[in-house]
């Protein structure tokens, strides 16, 4: 079933701020470098609920520490966005995106995944949730990497892998 919703004139402001809003913070997260953290931080609402498969945060502060975090710990971290999608009617977008660095203990992390991003009459960022699949982290740990991989391997109709 698909619906139309018929947008009036006097939302079409609102509506194009918005989805630029999105365009602009995904460029943010494509270029995203240690000193334009700051930069990226300002285009999220002050109480931005973000979560992906580690993290559940609420607040633009909590969100900075993340991202100082990542580019402490993890080498080369860097985003490339691939897709970006509007839906007016919800006023939220998704991105398709992939990331990538070099991570301790586990190695080189390559993870494609999308987020569902919601934005305000603003034009900030009030919602940033991720998913992706982090079985490949789990995997590549010691120990535990070797009995996920057995455990994958068993319920899998590719026995190769």
């Amino acid at each position: 079933m698909t619906s139309r919703i018929e947008l009036q004139p006097e939302h079409q402001p609102q509506l194009q701020r918005q989805q630029q809003a999105l365009e602009d913070y995904a460029r943010a997260f494509a270029d995203l470098t240690p000193d334009s953290v700051e930069a990226l931080c300002l285009k999220v609402s002050d109480d931005v609920h973000f979560r992906d498969p580690f993290n559940d945060l609420h607040g633009r502060d909590a969100l900075r520490h993340l991202l100082v975090d990542m580019f402490e710990r993890a080498g080369r971290p860097a985003f490339s966005v691939d897709e970006i999608s509007w839906h007016s009617g919800i006023e939220a977008g998704w991105l398709r995106w992939h990331f990538s660095a070099q991570l301790p203990v586990i190695g080189q992390l390559d993870v494609s995944g999308c987020s569902r991003v919601s934005v305000n009459a603003e034009g900030l960022i009030t919602e940033h949730l991720d998913f992706w699949d982090s079985a490949p982290i789990y995997l590549k740990l010691p120990l535990i990497g070797a009995l996920l991989r057995r455990v994958r391997q068993r319920i899998s109709i590719n026995k190769e892998g």
